[in-house]
């Protein structure tokens, strides 16, 4: 009896050693954090679902407003939050050789499949891939693909033709994420997905689980972060998501044989990449004896596809679906800013023969400092992380962090930081004007990222939005309906990105005046 209950309590000795033998990584160096506990760190409310990440980093942020930077422990990784423009700019661009991992994830040497995409690999793979697929997002791939976009924005309109026409509030958040949706099903996976019509298409229920932390996959992240290497069977995301990608992908490139279709959709832009053979460059992470970067090549196969295709649908389902519905949201509440972007809409498509168009969205500007606007206030992505690659002092200071260091941008506090911006708590598209762009404060505006591993999407992405924003705008105005909330609650449930909790209820008034 006596050795069992020294065996437990030895148990618990090492348990709660290795639980807490990275809590005194900021003391010792001197920075400023919270106290942590032990497994779970500084991150409890996190992994409880009682906080979004980019809400935790947020209260950091404002905590210590003295500070350039502030510990964190994730779990047992520590963590430091920039509160310093020129420190963001160091790790993003300058010094990027240090922090060109995103490490959202403590990915496994043999990470799952769908975990192998643009966004969250690292190292070599990050690098070639970036280095193959910046082609397909060139100013003549997204021209080419643009009439995909126009057939779903006109279904935008039938769609909310609809709502308009019964008197009833609309939730403006669903109806463009449907929008993004069908649009990603048409250029990503060349299929018409009529998410619009169908609120409960394949689609539409793969990209809410995608970004829905069930209690499954909180406990999951928990032993993925304090242990990963103990639970590399373990997958982040649920096996309906990683099956049905998959063998989605599959089917559409054997139906295509493996050869490009004339489509102009994503898949049609990797199978042309695919032709090309293995992906082959200087490695990243690896030299020769001279000091040369090492040759590494690696096989552009079917799965690697499929995860390519996975993000191109899980970020610009989540982020342009939450960015164009919050901009709609903020211009239902400013009338005065609504009425200046119909009085463009109405202009621009005018001269184009009343039909939207590649050329036509292009010169939709005071829509775009709307949308920019938009983003400054509710960002998509409300913080990026990097991870420390090798030591790395921090300029002016003489704390060192190491490898494996995780760094947290805070975007959203960044884009409401007084010191950056007049009255950030205000809606004022004129910021972004032409005139008053090179006045806002260098790498505090971050909607897209910034530096070599900044959102390749961004243009595509920002052509779509603002074409589904002038397609709902061009025939209906938006106003407040009798359940729509000023400043909705964030999701704590919903990672990596920010997602408004229950909602945008608006009301959808189809204008009188048509051009």
């Amino acid at each position: 009896m006596l050795l069992l209950v020294a065996g437990l309590c030895a148990i618990l000795v090492l348990g709660y050693y290795y639980g807490t033998r990275t809590f005194d990584y900021w003391s010792k160096r001197g920075v400023k954090h919270d106290p942590p506990i032990p497994f779970f760190g500084t991150a409890k409310r996190q992994f409880l679902q009682q906080i979004s990440y980019a809400d935790i980093y947020d209260e950091m942020y404002w905590k210590y407003p003295k500070e350039r930077f502030v510990g964190y422990y994730l779990t047992t990784t520590p963590l430091i939050i920039l509160r310093d423009p020129e420190l963001v700019k160091r790790v993003l661009v300058s010094d990027f050789n240090h922090f060109y991992g995103r490490s959202v994830h403590p990915l496994d040497k043999v990470p799952e499949p769908l975990l192998n995409n643009l966004f969250s690999c690292d190292g070599d793979l990050w690098k070639l891939l970036r280095q193959r697929v910046t082609p397909a997002f060139t100013s003549g791939k997204l021209k080419a693909m643009f009439p995909l976009i126009i057939a779903r924005a006109q279904k935008l309109q039938i769609i909310a033709a609809e709502s308009a026409a019964s008197g009833s509030e609309v939730d403006i958040r669903d109806l463009m994420a449907r929008y993004t949706t069908d649009f990603i099903g048409a250029c990503g996976f060349g299929i018409d997905t009529d998410t619009l019509s169908d609120e409960n298409s394949l689609f539409r229920k793969l990209g809410r689980r995608i970004f829905t932390n069930t209690k499954r996959d909180g406990l999951v992240a928990i032993l993925k972060y304090f242990m990963p290497s103990l639970f590399t069977s373990l997958h982040f995301f649920a096996p309906y998501v990683t099956q049905n990608t998959i063998s989605l992908v599959k089917t559409i490139m054997e139906k295509r044989d493996y050869k490009p279709s004339g489509r102009n959709d994503f898949i049609d832009m990797l199978l042309e990449l695919k032709g090309k053979g293995k992906l082959t460059g200087d490695s990243l992470e690896s030299k020769n004896a001279d000091g040369s970067a090492r040759i590494v090549e690696i096989e552009f196969d079917d799965v690697l596809m499929a995860a390519q295709v996975f993000v191109f649908f899980a970020a610009g389902y989540e982020t342009s679906s939450s960015a164009t519905s919050y901009t709609l949201h903020e211009l239902a509440h400013h009338p005065e800013y609504q009425n200046k972007c119909q009085e463009e809409i109405d202009e621009v498509l005018a001269r184009h023969g009343n039909k939207l168009s590649y050329e036509a969205v292009k010169e939709l500007k005071y829509l775009d400092m709307c949308f920019s606007e938009g983003m400054r206030i509710f960002p998509s992505l409300g913080y990026l992380m990097r991870k420390c690659e090798k030591p790395y002092t921090i300029p002016d200071t003489n704390i060192t962090i190491d490898k494996g260091v995780k760094v947290i941008i805070p975007v959203k506090s960044l884009h409401a930081d007084p010191l950056y911006w007049d009255k950030p708590e205000e809606f004022r598209p004129d910021r972004f004007h032409p005139d008053n762009v090179s006045k806002i404060s260098k790498h505090v505006y971050l909607p897209f990222g910034e530096g070599p591993r900044a959102c390749i999407g961004e243009r595509l992405g920002h052509m779509q939005s603002l074409a589904g924003m002038a397609a709902l705008l061009s025939r209906f105005s938006v106003v407040p309906s009798a359940s729509t909330i000023r400043h909705p609650p964030i999701d704590p449930a919903v990672v990596v990105v920010q997602s408004i909790q229950g909602g945008l209820p608006l009301t959808l008034i189809e204008r009188k005046k048509q051009q």
